[in-house]
C-alpha cells in the first residue's frame, strides 16, 4: 500500500506537470532494494511515464542518477530519457521502458536471441569502458569514486555481518575471524590495485530492460571506477539467472576480441587466461557481497524474496573455490559455517 505522503506528492506533481486533468492513472510498480518508490503514469493517447519517488527533496543538478544519465547519454548508450522533475517533491519522471527485463525475457528467448542479447549486453560494457575513458571529467560523479580497498573491504565485511553472522547464525572465534579478515583484505587489496575503468556497478539481468528490441540500461546512479572485470562479472555471474560455463567463456572471449580490434588492429585477444583469472577474483568479491545483500534484506528488512537467489550465488562461490587454490584458505574458514561450501 502506498503511503499517503507519497501519493500526495505524486498528485501534486501530476497537477504541476499538467497531467492531472488528462485522466492520468497511477499504477504502483515493484521497487528494487533501494528506498525509492516507482509508479507508472498512464495517460490517455500519450506514452506512459515512470515516476521515481525519492524519500526526500533533491537538487537535480546534484542528483547522482541525473548526473550519470548525462554521462551515459553522451557516450551514447541507451538509458531512459528524463521527462521532468520536481526538486521540492523529490520526483523524477522517466521514459517508460515497459516491464520486460533481460531476466524476464530469457525464459522465452530462443537460443539465437539469447546469445544475441548477451553479446549486445557485453558490447555495451565495452562501450562504457572505452567511452568512459574518453569522456573522463570532474563534471561527472563516477570519476571521483572508486572501488578502492576501503569500499571493497566494507562490502566483504557486509557479507560477514549480514550473511555469515546474521543469516547463517555463525559465531566466528577470534583466531578464525582474524584469519578470515586477512583473507578478505588480501582479496580487496588485489582488486583495488588493478587499473580502473568506468563501471555501471550493478550490471545484471534485472537492470537491463528490453524495449523495442534493444537493451536499455537502468539503475546506474552508483557508477564508479573499478576493475575492467566488474561489470562482466555482474552480468555473467548473475545471482538471478543461470549462465552456462561455456557461454561465460565465449562471452569473455567476445569482450576481449572487441578490445583486441582496437588495440591490435584485428585478430583475437591473447589475454584470456589472465583476464579469466582476474574475472574469477572479482566474482568472488562480488558474489560474497551479493550474499551480504540477500542476508541484509532477509534478516534486517524482513524481505524473504531474496532467499531464492542464495543457492545460485553460493554455487558460484563454491565453483570459484574449487577451480582455484588461491581461495583454499578462505574456503577452509567459511566451510566451517556455510555447509554449501564444504
Amino acid at each position: 500500500m502506498m503511503p499517503d505522503d507519497v501519493r500526495s506528492r505524486i498528485d501534486r506533481y501530476l497537477a504541476e506537470a499538467g497531467l492531472a486533468g488528462r485522466g492520468a492513472k497511477v499504477v504502483p510498480l515493484t521497487g528494487d532494494a533501494s528506498d525509492r518508490r516507482y509508479v507508472r503514469i498512464l495517460i490517455h493517447d500519450e506514452p506512459s511515464q515512470v515516476l521515481a519517488v525519492y524519500p526526500q527533496p533533491f537538487d537535480v543538478d546534484d542528483l547522482p542518477f541525473a548526473n550519470v544519465a548525462r554521462l551515459m547519454a553522451a557516450m551514447p548508450v541507451p538509458v531512459p530519457g528524463t521527462l521532468g522533475y520536481s526538486n521540492e517533491l523529490g520526483i523524477l519522471a522517466l521514459q517508460d521502458l515497459g516491464d520486460v527485463t533481460l531476466q524476464a525475457h530469457l525464459g522465452t528467448a530462443s537460443p539465437t536471441e539469447h546469445a544475441g542479447l548477451y553479446r549486445q549486453a557485453v558490447t555495451l560494457v565495452d562501450t562504457i569502458q572505452r567511452r568512459g575513458r574518453e569522456l573522463a571529467s570532474s563534471a561527472y560523479i563516477p570519476y571521483a569514486v572508486a572501488f578502492d580497498v576501503e569500499k571493497l573491504s566494507w562490502e566483504l565485511r557486509y557479507f560477514v555481518k549480514h550473511f555469515l553472522e546474521a543469516y547463517k547464525g555463525a559465531v566466528v572465534a577470534a583466531p578464525e575471524r582474524a584469519a578470515l579478515d586477512a583473507e578478505l583484505l588480501r582479496l580487496a587489496e588485489e582488486l583495488a590495485a588493478e587499473p580502473r575503468v568506468l563501471c555501471h556497478r550493478d550490471y545484471h539481468s534485472r537492470n537491463l530492460m528490453l524495449h523495442d528490441g534493444q537493451l536499455y540500461i537502468i539503475d546506474f546512479q552508483d557508477a564508479r571506477m573499478g576493475p575492467d572485470t566488474y561489470d562482466l562479472v555482474s552480468l555473467l555471474r548473475d545471482s538471478y539467472v543461470d549462465v552456462a560455463e561455456r557461454e561465460v567463456d565465449e562471452l569473455i572471449a567476445f569482450f576481449l576480441a572487441l578490445r583486441g580490434v582496437r588495440a591490435h588492429g584485428g585478430g583475437p585477444s591473447t589475454e584470456f587466461g589472465d583476464f579469466r583469472r582476474r574475472f574469477d577474483l572479482m566474482a568472488m568479491q562480488r558474489n560474497l557481497k551479493a550474499l551480504g545483500t540477500f542476508g541484509f534484506q532477509t534478516t534486517t528488512r524482513g524481505n524473504p524474496v531474496y532467499i531464492q537467489y542464495i543457492p545460485r550465488t553460493l554455487a558460484y562461490v563454491r565453483g570459484n573455490m574449487e577451480r582455484d587454490d588461491r581461495f583454499g584458505r578462505l574456503r577452509e574458514i567459511l566451510a566451517g559455517y556455510v555447509e554449501e561450501l564444504r
